[in-house]
């Protein structure tokens, strides 16, 4: 009798402490729920509003029209024109050039350039006059350049430097240098004829691209601007010329100009490197460089029509 009254008391016991699964099952359910719940509360307002919006937004928003494309990118390349125009006004740029070298223009250096060339020239005389510092843009097209001739420094005496490297206003006598140039070319070219002046404006009327690598200059104070933006800039012509153009014909004297045209692509140009033309050196190797005949018999080469180095009026047509 005693034995079943324990067993009875036994599994009663066990009945009490062990767990209903299916309460467990419920109580888990009610929990998770209740975590689901205050997660969703606890979601910022500001957030949800968000996500609403962004859903609302990629239901509404549709593709722009090729129209409306069209006129967005009209509307940049005048800003970018007008940015430009501003950007430049100072100077007489030709367009095809200022087109050409915008993304310099648009730089920092060639700002602080500007300023610093128009605060020198208030307080001491500058060559060339400013409206002819970019002459050199004004006589082609930069596509249709044909022959580069690569200067170092304007010249500094009165009257003298007019954007182009070599040559002289009108006036003028010819600097030992282009008396020199016009020596070989008495001999290089048949026919040729040494003018009285030194005024190379009617071979930049063919082509011919007269270039300083500094286009300013104080009076009396050679290489005085050198350093300060002006090289970036005629750098970036030159790459432009090189990059874009086939067959042109790259004339460079000296060490100075060797150097500064150094990354010509020899397999698309002709590069016509030699002693300066400067009486210091023109007898050790530019008399008899003959560079002029072998620019024009590249250019037929190109079917390209050649340079009359005669062509030097005083006046262009």
């Amino acid at each position: 009798m005693i034995n079943k009254t324990t067993r009875l008391l036994s599994m009663m016991k066990n009945k009490v402490t062990t767990p209903d699964p299916s309460q467990k099952s419920i109580s888990s359910f009610f929990q998770k729920s209740t975590k689901r719940s205050s997660s969703n509360m606890s979601s910022p307002p500001a957030k949800i509003a968000k996500r609403n919006d962004e859903k609302e937004n990629a239901t509404t928003t549709s593709p722009l029209s090729p129209e409306q494309k069209r006129k967005m990118e009209e509307n940049r390349v005048k800003a970018q024109e007008k940015l430009l125009e501003k950007t430049t006004q100072e100077f007489d740029i030709g367009q095809s050039w200022k087109k050409a070298l915008a993304p310099e223009f648009s730089k920092e250096y060639f700002g602080k350039l500007k300023n610093f060339v128009a605060a020198e020239r208030k307080q001491k005389t500058i060559y060339p006059p400013e409206k002819d510092v970019f002459s050199w843009t004004n006589y082609f097209d930069i596509n249709d350049t044909k022959v580069v001739i690569i200067g170092q420094d304007p010249y500094h005496g009165p009257k003298q430097a007019h954007g182009l490297c070599f040559s002289v206003q009108l006036g003028i006598t010819p600097p030992p240098s282009l008396k020199n140039m016009y020596k070989e070319l008495a001999s290089d070219i048949e026919g040729f004829k040494i003018p009285s002046h030194g005024y190379l404006a009617g071979w930049a009327s063919q082509g011919v691209l007269l270039l300083n690598a500094c286009l300013t200059v104080v009076a009396h104070n050679a290489n005085s601007h050198q350093g300060k933006g002006w090289e970036k800039l005629t750098d970036a012509t030159i790459k432009w010329i090189d990059r874009n153009l086939d067959g042109v014909v790259f004339i460079l004297w000296g060490k100075y100009a060797e150097k500064k045209g150094s990354f010509i692509n020899k397999s698309r140009h002709l590069v016509l490197t030699g002693k300066h033309p400067s009486p210091l050196s023109a007898h050790r190797g530019f008399f008899g460089c003959k560079h002029f005949s072998k620019t024009n018999e590249y250019l037929q080469k190109q079917k390209k029509k050649p340079i009359d180095w005669n062509y030097l009026p005083e006046k262009l047509d």
